[in-house]
């Protein structure tokens, strides 16, 4: 029998949600996934403020078993910045007592981890070089969501030393940059209100709340503690140079545009049925307005979109 050498499939993961939506649309986002997204893994869990997680954790079982039927790979993805005992208590509760896999997006979390228990880390935790790779891999970590910031190079080599340890390598490559999380809640101070009373008013900007420069021009976007780019990154036209550096999976990061018909741009892009172009042409046409941009992965100043013809 001759050899399969065709090129390995590369997967998508939708991330885990970023913002503080009502409990109506947090159910109703993860039953679509279920039911329509081709996505192969979706995570689940609150990254950003644990005070967020009680309003929908009672919800959290029924989505999981949903998608799970529906052949999704589920993941609980743990707390960013982990500042209080009880953070430090519900974060070990995670890791003992879920079925799914974890995703550790605090270093501290590692401490939890049972002897020979595998787990994932995501985009929170600076896998900068080979030997954070290789240590990550003796802990028994199956997977990295690589740190947005780096460029092809970088990825190149930890892509590929990812696939020699048998371990999966996902990029951001959908969605607001995570770029800063904070001990302070800046949706809170900004409405005069303390994080501690902060009326959770984060939920009033459903994709964050935008921050322009003294100027008036779209510089970022917070949401709570966490500070992320106003524009978009948008990988969709550089799949194939992933795909060459050892990228096993691209992420999806969940924004109020239809994230549905965001996957099936980027699953028709990975499988060939659409070029670059149309590709770009399609999510342009799905997020408006939204700005996209690429530029970290090119060493560029990271709100840069740098085009297929100038990325070499």
């Amino acid at each position: 029998m001759a050899e399969d050498k065709s090129p390995p499939r590369m997967s998508l993961t939708m991330g885990p949600l970023l913002f503080n939506w009502p409990i109506g649309e947090w159910s109703d986002f993860y039953a679509r996934l279920a039911d329509e997204a081709p996505v192969d893994t979706v995570h689940i869990g609150e990254v950003v403020c644990s005070k967020r997680l009680p309003f929908y954790l009672d919800a959290v079982p029924g989505a999981v078993e949903r998608l799970r039927r529906a052949g999704k790979t589920v993941v609980f993805s743990t707390l960013a910045l982990i500042t209080l005992p009880r953070e430090r208590r519900d974060s070990a509760d995670i890791v003992h007592n879920t079925e799914c896999e974890v995703e550790v997006n605090d270093i501290a979390a590692l401490a939890h981890l049972t002897e020979g228990q595998t787990f994932r880390t995501g985009p929170y935790i600076n896998v900068y070089n080979e030997s954070t790779l290789r240590f990550l891999a003796r802990l028994g970590a199956s997977c990295v969501c690589l740190p947005p910031e780096l460029p092809i190079d970088t990825v190149d080599v930890l892509g590929n030393m990812a696939r020699s340890l048998r371990m999966g390598c996902e990029v951001w490559s959908f969605g607001r940059i995570p770029l800063a999380m904070s001990g302070r809640c800046y949706h809170a101070r900004i409405a005069g209100l303390t994080k501690d009373s902060c009326q959770f008013i984060c939920a009033r900007d459903r994709d964050g709340l935008t921050v322009d420069t003294v100027d008036g021009a779209h510089f970022l976007a917070i949401n709570g503690v966490q500070t992320l780019s106003h524009t978009y990154c948008n990988m969709i036209g550089d799949a194939e140079r992933l795909l060459r550096a050892g990228v096993t999976a691209l992420r999806l990061s969940p924004q109020s545009c239809d994230m549905i018909a965001v996957s099936r741009a980027f699953r028709d892009r990975l499988d060939g049925k659409t070029g670059a172009e149309e590709a770009m042409r399609r999510i342009g046409e799905i997020c408006g307005d939204a700005p996209f941009s690429n530029g970290f992965l090119f060493g560029k100043a990271g709100a840069e979109m740098i085009s297929g013809r100038n990325s070499a």
